[in-house]
């Protein structure tokens, strides 16, 4: 009888493990992220009357959202190890404004400009670093310092005026695009068509190896109709985009820089030891700490990285608007954050990744050409903009305890 009785019991649990495990192998994360980009895409495209993606906006939503997705990949990386940075909106500003005071009162070329700001934003990031790593103060506390003293010092610099009269090769990094040295096809760039096709070859090929890596060490994957399924939208979209912009002025400059930090970035966090440092203290800094991790230094090369990163930010920044305004930088911390945490990190760290903090920034940015097309006001889309953070968070939040009692 207990026999019989214990079958009884056990038979039915069966199905709801494998259903699971199957179900767990779809990323639900990365598919929230992507569908609510289309949902939102495809919602403004049908409100403006076709609009949103006329190839003049599409290329504007590259240049004028650069700046966020530059910041969102350091912050994605601020963010999964536990951290905060408040002060990146104000390291912009005040980059910018040394930027600008190199090119026209120092005469300095512009790419020894674009050198310093890289520079001067690392050293920056390293003076945060140092407090937060080997003094102990907390990121938020460090940062939100950091945001009143790099804001001050960018009104010191410019005296509360402008520096404008930039040189044409400095503001072609933020407002230029590739010249059309393969022609046309058509009426179609054939270059940036080239770099779309390749864009996507080289997409598959990664998946396809980081697909292979997982089958070879035995672990979980994604089912195989799920995988082809993401690819292939991102493949349609990556197209679509490339002939998009083929019909206007070809490839924007910057968005070969966010490519390479993009595929740069990807590779650091996924497959180099500072990369999985930066998860592990995320996820569970006594055990990282445990384990030999060099918690102090890696917090300190966060936060370098952050800094070099909002440097260059500043760089893309002030070559779009042609000059350096002490307004600079306003809420552009918070713009990355929220792109972050709409890509699917976690608020309490160890997760997230730079393709899904792109995508966040992506999201912000169609919200905000969206509602601009529709001549809503300005208060009400930082109304929405924040309805939209706040619904990323609880969406992450139901997710994790679902997968958690699962």
């Amino acid at each position: 009888m207990a026999t019989a009785s214990t079958q009884t019991v056990e038979a039915p649990t069966q199905p709801g493990p494998r259903r699971r495990g199957i179900l767990s192998r779809i990323n639900f994360r990365q598919f929230g992220i992507l569908a609510a980009l289309v949902i939102i895409i495809a919602l403004f495209q049908v409100l403006t009357g076709g609009r949103l993606l006329l190839p003049g906006n599409v290329n504007n939503l590259i240049q004028q959202n650069a700046y966020v997705l530059i910041l969102a990949i350091g912050m994605v990386m601020v963010i999964i190890a536990g951290h905060i940075d408040l002060s990146v909106g104000s390291v912009v500003a005040m980059v910018g404004a040394i930027a600008a005071i190199a090119m026209n009162q120092w005469g300095l070329p512009w790419y020894l400009a674009v050198v310093l700001s890289l520079v001067v934003g690392a050293i920056v990031g390293a003076w945060q670093g140092f407090w937060v790593a080997f003094v102990g103060i907390p990121a938020f506390i460090v940062t939100l310092a950091g945001m009143l003293l790099f804001r001050g010092l960018t009104l010191v610099l410019l005296t509360g005026g402008t520096i404008s009269g930039l040189p044409d090769s400095f503001t072609a990094i933020g407002a230029g695009w590739l010249p059309p040295f393969l022609g046309y096809l058509g009426n179609w760039d054939a270059l940036t068509l080239l770099l779309g096709a390749l864009a996507s070859v080289l997409l598959i090929v990664q998946q396809l190896r980081t697909r292979a890596t997982l089958r070879r060490l035995e672990l979980p994957r994604e089912v195989a109709w799920s995988f082809w399924l993401k690819n292939a939208a991102a493949v349609v979209v990556i197209m679509a985009a490339a002939f998009t912009l083929a019909t206007y002025n070809g490839t924007p400059i910057v968005l070969i820089i966010l490519a390479v930090l993009v595929l740069a970035y990807t590779f650091v966090l996924n497959r180099t030891t500072f990369g999985r440092h930066i998860y592990a203290m995320g996820g569970n800094l006594f055990a990282a700490v445990m384990s030999g991790v060099k918690t102090k230094w890696v917090n300190f090369f966060i936060f370098v990285n952050m800094g070099a990163l909002a440097g260059l930010a500043a760089v893309v920044s002030t070559a779009r608007a042609g000059s350096a305004v002490a307004a600079a930088g306003q809420n552009y911390e918070l713009d990355a954050i929220a792109a972050v945490f709409i890509g699917g990190a976690a608020v309490q760290g160890g997760i997230g990744t730079v393709v899904g903090a792109v995508v966040g920034g992506l999201v912000m940015g169609v919200l905000n050409m969206g509602l601009s097309i529709l001549s809503v006001d300005a208060a009400w889309q930082m109304a929405i903009k924040g309805i939209v953070l706040l619904l990323a968070v609880a969406f992450d939040i139901f997710n994790k305890r679902r997968n958690g009692g699962a």
